[in-house]
């Protein structure tokens, strides 16, 4: 999948600090996801990108999309909780993945102490037990610490809609309430102002000789920014790399 290719290049290639924690997910943030899924009966995935391991959690919500619930949690060899993303609407879960590599370059650019408080909200389509398709929301937020060098923990929860909400997703402040949405201004700073010509003279086709005839640098160089650009934007190749560009309105 495509989509999960350009977050798995970016999500689990981080700097992590190993004295932080150990290679077992933290207790406490195992209670939290375990309390999501019983209080509101949400599918809860605690997911570690450094191990590429994640937990889920079975609430009530399993019931309605037909997904059969294990006494307990379930551990995953991925991050990527397939059961779960296997019964999003195919439009919807290209959509999410955008949005939740815009909203990993928000929460990087935060001070360390506050990545916790933000978290992304948006609406789903999702397949139930009947085979059709119902509204759902999804959020997710990361749980980091101040000493923790990368973004290592994410949650997501999965429920039934309960109250329509906008198209789209949004980013909230659970500390103030704000509401933040995706503004175009900010998917310009993913890339950097050299990663970005680079990639634009990519998109027209020319070779990474060419390219640094044209820039007055060396081919290793070149070949350096397009390494950066495939890891910021979560691509395998340059294809792609100019396609998710476009969309996010970077070129």
């Amino acid at each position: 999948m495509n989509e999960v290719d350009r977050l798995n290049e970016r999500l689990l290639n981080q700097n992590f600090s190993e004295e932080v924690f150990g290679w077992e997910l933290p207790q406490h943030y195992v209670r939290i996801a375990e309390a999501y899924a019983s209080a509101e009966n949400a599918i809860a995935v605690l997911s570690d990108m450094r191990t590429d391991s994640s937990m889920i959690c079975y609430g009530g919500f399993a019931d309605t999309l037909g997904i059969k619930r294990p006494e307990g949690s379930r551990m995953l060899d991925s991050i990527w909780e397939e059961e779960v993303l296997g019964r999003i609407h195919s439009d919807d879960l290209h959509t999410k993945y955008l949005m939740e590599l815009r909203f990993f370059h928000f929460v990087r650019h935060l001070p360390k102490a506050h990545r916790s408080r933000y978290h992304l909200v948006a609406k789903l389509r999702m397949r139930d037990a009947t085979g059709g398709h119902i509204p759902a929301v999804h959020r997710m937020s990361y749980m980091t610490s101040p000493s923790e060098s990368g973004i290592r923990f994410a949650l997501c929860l999965y429920n039934p809609l309960s109250c329509d909400i906008a198209d789209g997703g949004f980013i909230v402040d659970s500390v103030t309430g704000r509401i933040i949405g995706f503004d175009r201004h900010d998917d310009a700073r993913i890339l950097s102002e050299r990663e970005k010509e680079v990639l634009r003279l990519i998109d027209k086709g020319l070779t990474s000789k060419h390219i640094a005839h044209m820039l007055s640098i060396s081919v290793n160089t070149v070949s350096r920014h397009r390494q950066e650009i495939l890891r910021k934007l979560h691509v395998r190749n340059s294809i792609e790399a100019c396609r998710v560009s476009r969309e996010l309105g970077i070129i």
